[in-house]
């Protein structure tokens, strides 16, 4: 179906002036409700152990999955991969999204299935200890972080390559 004639004159007038959308743009991203994004990894070694690290700055639940705020503009998939080589040293590649969530008033997280491609180095200060777990013996946890590991369980077990040993 054509658009009518007004509304072809209008998408004219713009893509000569586009300056004209910046106001109507602005307001809009005024009203519109603002989010922090975090991203947290799923590392599991070839022995079936998930990796993870005990926060500094978490008092009720430090241990969790390593990860952090997504920049301005960041993809989150590379955010995560410099939050562990920020955090851990650790080189990895993302393999897949596991788990989108709002875990807390305006605030989204990510969890990516991740594949280590170096072992863990030096910690950040961020960071008071990392260790390597069963899924059956993980710590009191935040409920995202236990969600996003036993989704990743299950789909590593899905895939003919997983061998537990």
């Amino acid at each position: 179906m054509k658009q009518s004639l007004v509304t072809r004159q209008i998408a004219a007038l713009i893509r000569r002036h586009p300056s004209i959308m910046r106001l109507p743009y602005l307001m809009f991203r005024g009203l519109q409700a603002r989010y922090t994004v975090g991203a947290v990894a799923v590392v599991i070694d070839s022995r079936g152990r998930v990796l993870i690290v005990e926060h500094v700055l978490h008092p009720q639940r430090p241990w969790g999955l390593p990860g952090g705020w997504i920049g301005h503009d960041e993809d989150p998939s590379a955010a995560i991969v410099r939050e562990l080589r920020e955090e851990l040293q650790l080189t990895a590649d993302t393999v897949k999204v596991l788990h989108i969530a709002k875990s807390v008033r305006n605030h989204i997280d990510i969890a990516f299935l991740c594949e280590a491609q170096s072992p863990v180095g030096k910690l950040s200060r961020e960071l008071l200890n990392h260790k390597w777990v069963k899924p059956d013996q993980l710590p009191d946890m935040h409920r995202f972080h236990k969600k996003s590991i036993e989704l990743a369980f299950k789909s590593v077990r899905r895939s003919p390559q997983w061998e537990q040993t």
